[in-house]
């Protein structure tokens, strides 16, 4: 790219980042309010039930929390692991190619989070506010 077209787009990055951030940890917690509540597609996971009533919590409150950017790191750290937990246990014995196995999304997720945890959550977090005061 032209170095006039990257200092452009290089003014931009916090707010991208912030929408990047919004949009992953939205749909993160729609995950875990299917897993918990069945919505919006279900069924619910049973109360108490490993992996799958454990993973509903951590989902729907990493999601909730990233979406916000609050604690941004932290609960995408948490996340990342959850889904490299979920592509290892549930995916990886059905073979190691994600395309092959159902992982794609479990992939995704997890190196998405991954990179929130070194960028942090951009424009419009709350993490952000909190440093202003």
């Amino acid at each position: 790219m032209s170095p006039q077209l990257d200092t452009r787009l290089a003014s931009h990055s916090p707010t991208a980042l912030g929408a990047f951030r919004a949009v992953v940890g939205l749909l993160f917690t729609g995950h875990g309010t299917s897993l918990l509540f069945g919505w919006p597609s279900g069924p619910a996971a049973e109360f108490g039930v490993w992996p799958d009533f454990f993973a509903g919590v951590i989902e729907f409150l990493t999601g909730a929390l990233v979406t916000t950017g609050l604690f941004t790191r932290v609960a995408a750290f948490l996340a990342s692991g959850t889904m490299a937990f979920a592509y290892f246990t549930v995916h990886l014995p059905d073979g190691w190619i994600p395309l092959t196995n159902n992982g794609e999304l479990s992939v995704l997720y997890c190196f998405a989070f991954f990179l929130l945890v070194f960028t942090g959550g951009g424009a419009f977090a709350l993490d952000t506010a909190r440093r202003r005061r």
